[in-house]
């Protein structure tokens, strides 16, 4: 019978599951970090170390978290670990933004549900209220960001409604108001008529929306132009409504215009034969057709600059509208659509309010804060331009229907264009000259060093650079009022004659000293003469009602996390949000330190990209396409999800669905595949068993090398936070350095030789440097992988963890790029004799490789690289020989290395049960009929009684 040499093979031998079943040993892991307290032990062993901090920026207090707030924490938290484990000190801080629009419109939706308004319940109990449901939603989103991995402090996290915040912001605020770079003006702002408060761009979203547009006609009254005499300057416009308040014509120095006159008109056409239109020569096509001109002829045509001093008349003068509209220059104007005149109305457009401003004009009040016309508008007062529920109101109809009258209308059409909504209630927003109070952005230098901190910043990926410089380059002052009920309060006294604001230090110091007592209520339920003291005199001076945005609160966190907690420094290293915040938090962060403290916040920002579906498309409710991220870690595992970032090319736009997530879980198993194979051969392994490199065989001083390059490109793809560069590298060393090569050749040494055979003992030496550095490296990615793989290697100590490892120093011996580059020669050789072994599978003149046989046929210049090389291990045949010369005619070559050949044939000799190797010796060794040499010595060694195979 033949026997059974089962016993004496080393086989691998592990408890680390196959199956990862995330879901459910993830929680566990939790609970050990928790009952261990990982983040204080994590902050006592680094304690001295250089600090590396990342500041969070504050998600919104305000539901359930979603991929894309997933994304974002996840790839923070492989940050701050990575950095932890280059041996630095990584506090993370996370917080909340709790204040503002989102959450009061939620709290106010409450309210309209019970057919009740906010304004009738007292302001102390709707922020009340409010406070509430931010509080509750911080509770949810920390359940789910600790369920990611991340790692923070969480027992103690900032929000910006802590009263320490608040008074901090009213600080910041202050420090604007004394240096005289916070004032009062009336300028056209974004206005929600559905929220009645203005919003700021980063509250803005752009969706396409149908506009009614018009051709008007406004009658020349002076010109220095003959042929403008009985002209009319023709514009263009998306909104109707906004012509009450037109105040003048803009036109380019740089067009062309002419003085078209219409010759035939199409019947139903308001266009009259005879009349003559100024209009830009570049675009007269575009007016003719929609005005139904059937022929026309060219009166005159003259550069812009002739325009200089012709005033027209508004279309519907000596109906309330008896101004002159002057033409004025303007460079923002267009030749891409309209007519090259634009209707300007100072009220409602910030290049209008610009124009208007250099030129003195005056800029009219026309529109209420819930969007109707003012009773002061003639024709219009009461007119809406959008209803409370955010649908078009009468005033388009109206205005289009009196200059109609009035005979000032040449066309009118439809346009779907892109427009501004609220983020919060998608109603479309209108430009409204409002009251508000601003920081401006010439006061102080204030433009020159927010431009001076962007070009020392670091940005990640570099483009990032050049999109917030152009916003700060053209951006106007910053609107900082709000006219809500729950946040900070701009807590301004203003004098009730002069409107002045008092611009007192102490006052300041006073009013925030109350707010880090009592809350930011305080100013709203405080007698103003708490705040004066004894310098004024409380019957002279108003308190301000407005608060202060979100983003100034968002804005200045800086100031009281970075600055206030002891465990991290100002300014932080980085920034890390989404590419929407180079126009949010980076640059609301930028401005208010700027014009603080003269300088950014943070000496780098990275951004990542949005979320989108497999498709491409951006996730909604409506398309069906979202998934939340708490399904994703029911099913598959947070560890997924951190595979799903850094697997992705986080810098732009990331997809995300089930075949993705399949790719991603694939690429799991691979990774947890190669942690498990290593931990059972290591089975019983300890240092005593290491063996030096010196006495290492080439194929396992090459893996130290891979180590040793490997450690090179972790470092500095930390350094450059591109941890997708360093998963694919890790990932494609398990996988073919490791998986394909390096263990499938080395299975036959691990297995088949002698248990303290010097060449067995330097496998099992790399192999334990391959955990012990792979472990570590994906520590930070897959955060409860790393930690269950090695507390099965090294124990459940308590207070043992891999994230409290570094990663490991490679010593200098390691690196050897002519070996490097030896083995590259060599893997190129397997894979020709790979190719050739599955030639001979598929025709079924071969089965297992151990059957063969092969000559390796390679020209001169190859043949130092394979010199005393052992092709058959190389290649796991039972015989191999390298030939130096032509391949014959009948071997087996790839395309790519056509030079080099294999022929394969039958290895001569007998199988041995136990290795499997055919070799002529089986046979031959006295006692052992069915063994190779090498095989019988180990058994004979092992003193084992061994059964029969089939016993």
């Amino acid at each position: 019978m033949p026997t059974d040499y089962r016993p004496t093979i080393f086989l691998p031998k592990t408890q680390f599951p196959m199956r990862g079943d995330l879901p459910k040993r993830e929680p566990s892991i939790l609970a050990r970090w928790e009952e261990m307290g990982l983040y204080r032990r994590l902050r006592e062993a680094s304690r001295g170390r250089d600090k590396f901090v990342l500041h969070d920026g504050p998600p919104y207090a305000n539901g359930d978290i979603h991929l894309g707030t997933a994304l974002n924490k996840i790839l923070k938290d492989v940050v701050n670990r990575a950095q932890q484990m280059l041996g630095k000190d990584a506090p993370y801080v996370p917080g909340w933004d709790c204040h503002g629009l989102p959450i009061e419109w939620i709290v106010e939706e409450q309210y309209r549900a019970k057919n009740q308004s906010k304004d009738s319940v007292p302001i102390d109990q709707f922020r009340r209220e409010c406070r509430e449901f931010a509080a509750h939603w911080i509770e949810i989103q920390k359940r789910d960001f600790k369920r990611l991995g991340v790692v923070g402090d969480w027992d103690d996290p900032y929000t910006t409604m802590a009263y320490s915040a608040e008074a901090q912001i009213v600080r910041e605020l202050g420090k604007f108001l004394v240096n005289g770079g916070l004032y009062k003006g009336a300028k056209p702002v974004l206005w929600s008529v559905v929220e009645q408060t203005a919003l700021a761009e980063a509250e803005v979203e752009y969706h396409d929306h149908r506009s009614t547009t018009v051709w008007v006609r406004f009658p020349i009254l002076r010109s220095e132009q003959p042929s403008l005499a009985g002209a009319a300057a023709l514009i263009w416009t998306t909104t109707p409504w906004t012509l009450p308040g037109n105040r003048a014509i803009a036109f380019s120095d740089g067009f062309e215009y002419v003085v078209l006159r219409v010759d035939r008109a199409a019947e139903g056409s308001r266009a009259r034969p005879g009349e003559t239109l100024l209009v830009a020569a570049a675009l007269v096509e575009e007016v003719v057709k929609p005005a139904g001109i059937e022929a026309y002829s060219v009166a005159d045509r003259f550069p812009g600059a002739s325009l200089a001093g012709t005033t027209a008349a508004h279309p519907l003068r000596g109906r309330g509208y008896d101004f002159d509209v002057p033409l004025l220059a303007a460079g923002f104007v267009e030749a891409d659509q309209g007519t090259g005149l634009v209707h300007i109305a100072p009220g409602h457009g910030a290049d209008d309010f610009e124009l208007g401003q250099m030129n003195g004009l005056a800029v009219p009040d026309t529109v209420s804060p819930d969007g109707f016309y003012l009773p002061s508008v003639p024709l219009f007062a009461g007119r809406s331009i959008y209803r409370p529920d955010g649908k078009p109101g009468d005033a388009n109809p109206a205005v289009i229907a009196a200059i109609d009258k009035a005979g000032g209308l040449l066309a009118r059409g439809t346009l779907v264009h892109s427009y501004p909504h609220s983020w919060r209630s998608k109603a479309p927003l209108i430009f409204r000259n409002t009251p508000q109070w601003f920081i401006g952005f010439e006061a102080n230098g204030l433009r020159r060093k927010a431009l001076a901190a962007i070009a020392e910043t670091r940005w990640v990926p570099a483009q990032g650079r050049n999109r917030i410089e152009a916003m700060v380059e053209s951006r106007p002052d910053w609107c900082v009022s709000r006219q809500r009920a729950w946040g900070v309060p701009i807590a301004v006294f203003t004098h009730r004659e002069t409107g002045e604001p008092l611009r007192d230090p102490l006052v300041v110091e006073r009013i925030a000293a109350a707010v880090e007592r009592e809350g930011a209520d305080v100013w709203f339920s405080a007698d103003p003469a708490e705040f004066l003291g004894n310098a004024y005199d409380a019957a002279e001076w108003e308190k301000v009602t407005d608060i202060v945005e979100v983003w100034f609160d968002s804005g200045s966190t800086h100031a009281f996390v970075l600055e206030q907690r002891p465990e991290l420094r100002w300014p932080a290293d980085l920034y890390l949000e989404g590419s929407d915040q180079h126009r949010g938090w980076f640059q609301s962060s930028l401005i208010e330190a700027c014009g603080t403290r003269g300088r950014a916040p943070y000496d780098a920002v990275l951004t990542h990209g949005f979320v989108l579906d497999e498709d491409g498309r951006k996730m909604s409710k409506s398309l069906g396409n979202v998934i939340p991220p708490q399904q994703i870690m029911q099913q598959s595992g947070a560890d997924i999800l951190r595979l799903w970032v850094v697997g992705s090319d986080y810098t732009e736009d990331v997809r995300i669905g089930p075949e993705i997530l399949k790719r991603h879980s694939d690429a799991y198993r691979r990774l947890r595949n190669t942690l498990r194979y290593l931990l059972g051969a290591l089975d019983g392994y300890t240092a005593a068993e290491a063996v030096g490199i010196e006495a290492m065989p080439e194929l396992d001083r090459w893996v130290l090398h891979r180590l040793a390059e490997l450690d090179d490109l972790v470092r500095r793809s930390v350094e450059a936070f591109d941890f997708h560069g360093m998963f694919a590298a890790l990932h494609s060393f398990c996988a073919t350095d490791l998986s394909a090569f390096y263990f499938d050749i080395r299975k036959d040494r691990l297995y088949c030789d002698a248990a303290d055979d010097i060449r067995r003992r330097a496998v099992r030496t790399v192999l334990d440097r391959c955990f012990e550095y792979l472990v570590r490296w994906l520590a930070p990615v897959i955060c409860f992988t790393a930690e269950e793989a090695w507390l099965a290697r090294h124990g459940d100590v308590p207070g043992r963890s891999v994230h409290l490892e570094l990663f490991p120093d490679v010593p200098p011996g390691w690196r050897d790029d002519a070996l490097g580059e030896r083995w590259a020669v060599l893997r190129d050789a397997r894979r020709i004799v790979t190719g050739a072994l599955e030639l001979e599978r598929g025709a079924k003149r071969l089965g297992s490789s151990l059957q063969a046989a092969v000559e390796l046929f390679v020209p001169e210049r190859l043949a130092d690289q394979l010199r005393n090389v052992d092709l058959a291990e190389l290649c796991i045949t039972s015989a191999g020989t390298v030939r130096v010369g032509s391949a014959p005619d009948d071997a087996f070559a790839l395309p790519d290395i056509a030079e080099v050949g294999v022929r394969v044939s039958l290895a001569p000799g007998e199988r041995c049960e136990r290795c499997w190797r055919i070799l002529p010796e089986v046979g031959r060794v006295p006692g052992h009929a069915d063994l190779c040499r090498r095989c019988a010595e180990v058994v004979d060694r092992s003193g084992l009684e061994l059964a029969a195979a089939n016993g």
